[in-house]
């Protein structure tokens, strides 16, 4: 099968350790730079797809930009874990009692959701969905690069751990535009989601 390459977006607006990012957090000008740095592309990569939200899509329109590949499809399934809206903006110092009572128990009972955040469960039900998306597109476009972001990603690339995959994942970030190989071996058998999440798809002309 055609290859499957996975980016980290560029660094963003606000960031610092153990912040959960708002939705709208653009790129920095040293996010672009990351970017620049990053290519070229691993060899045979013909088109990019990428999650919807800002940070990440302004990376593959950069990088659509610099190597002329098309982008091929935004699909949600390659969106970063949804966090609870009660720590979004936050640091660890600052989170609220009901998230840290989540944090506690979460490894125990991977179901469990805070508030309006995405289970352990969820996420990894998601990530498999995702590769399962990754996996069909590859088929029909040749070799991608998929665009989204760390935590998606270390589950994406963890999978055979279940949902504690959150754990590693979080223990063991991506770098700002970094760039890795998904083996096939992390792709599960399964039909590509035709309403897992909201999801837009741009096919190439």
């Amino acid at each position: 099968m055609a290859d499957i390459w996975l980016m980290r977006h560029g660094a963003y607006e606000g960031h610092r350790p153990g912040h959960h990012a708002p939705h709208e957090a653009a790129l920095t000008q040293e996010g672009r730079e990351q970017v620049r740095r990053s290519l070229p592309l691993p060899e045979g990569v013909t088109a990019i797809v990428t999650s919807p939200i800002p940070r990440a899509r302004q990376t593959a329109t950069l990088v659509s930009h610099l190597t002329g590949l098309p982008i091929v499809a935004t699909s949600g399934l390659l969106a970063e874990w949804r966090a609870p809206s009660i720590v979004l903006g936050r640091t660890a110092e600052t989170y609220p009692p009901a998230y840290r009572a989540w944090r506690a128990r979460r490894l125990a009972n991977p179901s469990l959701r805070c508030e309006d955040g995405e289970s352990l469960t969820d996420l990894h039900t998601r990530a498999r969905h995702c590769a399962a998306f990754l996996h069909h597109t590859a088929g029909r476009h040749g070799p991608i690069l998929a665009v989204s972001h760390t935590l998606l990603l270390g589950v994406l690339t963890h999978l055979p751990e279940g949902p504690s995959a959150f754990t590693t994942a979080a223990k063991t970030p991506w770098r700002f535009a970094e760039i890795r190989f998904l083996p096939v071996r992390l792709l599960p058998a399964l039909p590509v989601p035709t309403v897992a999440l909201p999801q837009t798809v741009h096919r190439a002309k």
